[in-house]
C-alpha cells in the first residue's frame, strides 16, 4: 500500500473492495468512495424522534452513554435481584445508577457507526485479522468500513517521510506511527478523543466525520487541515492515528459474518480507543475483559 496516499494525488485509487474473509463469505463490492472524495453523509446516526412536521427532535448527543448506563443499571439489577429485573422497571424498582467510568464496553446485537468488531477464535489462524479490534467509521449504504486498531506497522510517519510529497505533513507528524488499518488500498487517519471545545472547532471545518463524540475521522483530503490545527494549537500530535489500509465489507456481508460468530459486536467509550499508544496485542484483552469474555466455537 502507498503511505503517500494522504498527500500526492497520484495516488494509488482504490481497487479491489473485496474483504478476504476467512470465511468464504466475500462478495464482490462496488467501488468504495473513499478513492478521491469524502463519504456521503448517509450513515450518519439516526437514533433521534420527529415530530409532526417530519423535523428532527433534540437528543442527547452523547446517547452512546446514556443507552450504556442503561445496559449496565440492567445487569447489576439482574446480579441482585433477578426477579426484580424480569418485570418492567418501574421507580419503585429503579436501583441506584450504576457508576461506568470513563472506560466501558457492553455487547451489541448488530454492527453501527463507531462499535467495535472483536475478532473471535474462529478467526484463529488468519494473518490478517487474528485477534483484531476494528472501528467501524461507517455503515452506510455502500457498506461498512472500518480500521484496525491493533496493528503498529514496522515504519514511522517519519521512516516514510522519502515518500512524501508535502514535507510539512511529513514533519508535523514525524514521531506519529504508522498503523496498518486493514487490506484494501487508501489511508485514513483518527483526531481524537479531546477536549470538548477543540472537537466543535474540529467539527466546523467540516472536513471530517464525527465517530464518536469526541472521536473524528479523516482521509488524504483533510490531512491538510489537520496540520494547521496541529501548527494552531488546537489539537496534538498526539490526538492523531494514521492508519494505512482499512476494512471494507458488502453491505449485508458483515451481519452475515456477525451471524457466522466471526466477530463480536461492541459500543464502547472513547476512552477504550487508546489512539495515544502503542499497542500491539493488549488492547483485544482489554476489551474482552470489558465486554466479559465469551468463547464462539
Amino acid at each position: 500500500m502507498e503511505t503517500s496516499c494522504f498527500l500526492t494525488s497520484n495516488a494509488s485509487p482504490v481497487k479491489s473492495m473485496v474483504m478476504p474473509s476467512p470465511a468464504g463469505i466475500a462478495k464482490a463490492r462496488p467501488h468504495l468512495l473513499f478513492g478521491g472524495r469524502r463519504a456521503a453523509s448517509s450513515s450518519v446516526t439516526t437514533c433521534c424522534s420527529y415530530n409532526g412536521d417530519g423535523a428532527a427532535l433534540a437528543i442527547d448527543p452523547d446517547w452512546r452513554s446514556f443507552r450504556a448506563q442503561l445496559y449496565f443499571n440492567e445487569q447489576y439489577a439482574k446480579s441482585v435481584n433477578p426477579a426484580v429485573a424480569a418485570v418492567r422497571t418501574t421507580a419503585a424498582t429503579t436501583p441506584e445508577p450504576v457508576k461506568i467510568g470513563d472506560k466501558w464496553a457492553h455487547p451489541l446485537v448488530e454492527p453501527e457507526k463507531g462499535c467495535l468488531l472483536i475478532a473471535t477464535e474462529k478467526l484463529d489462524g488468519s494473518h490478517i485479522f487474528e485477534r483484531t479490534v476494528i472501528l467501524l467509521l461507517s455503515a452506510g449504504v455502500l457498506g461498512p468500513v472500518g480500521v484496525i486498531l491493533n496493528r503498529p506497522s514496522l515504519m514511522s510517519i517519519k521512516e516514510a517521510q522519502a515518500v512524501f510529497a508535502e514535507t510539512d505533513i511529513a514533519g508535523a507528524f514525524s514521531g506519529r506511527p504508522l498503523f496498518f488499518g486493514g487490506p484494501l488500498e487508501e489511508c485514513f487517519f483518527l483526531l481524537g478523543p479531546r477536549a470538548a471545545a477543540a472537537g466543535d472547532v474540529v467539527g466546523r471545518t467540516g472536513l471530517f466525520d464525527e465517530v464518536m463524540p469526541g472521536v473524528h475521522y479523516g482521509t488524504r483530503e483533510s490531512v491538510g487541515c489537520a496540520v494547521e490545527l496541529v501548527k494552531r494549537g488546537v489539537v496534538g500530535v498526539r490526538d492523531f492515528r494514521f492508519f494505512d489500509g482499512f476494512c471494507g465489507w458488502e453491505r449485508e456481508q458483515l451481519r452475515d459474518e456477525v451471524r457466522a460468530g466471526l466477530w463480536r459486536v461492541a459500543a464502547c467509550s472513547p476512552a477504550v480507543l487508546g489512539l495515544a499508544t502503542v499497542v500491539k496485542g493488549g488492547l483485544w484483552e482489554e476489551v474482552q475483559g470489558l465486554v466479559g469474555e465469551r468463547r464462539v466455537w
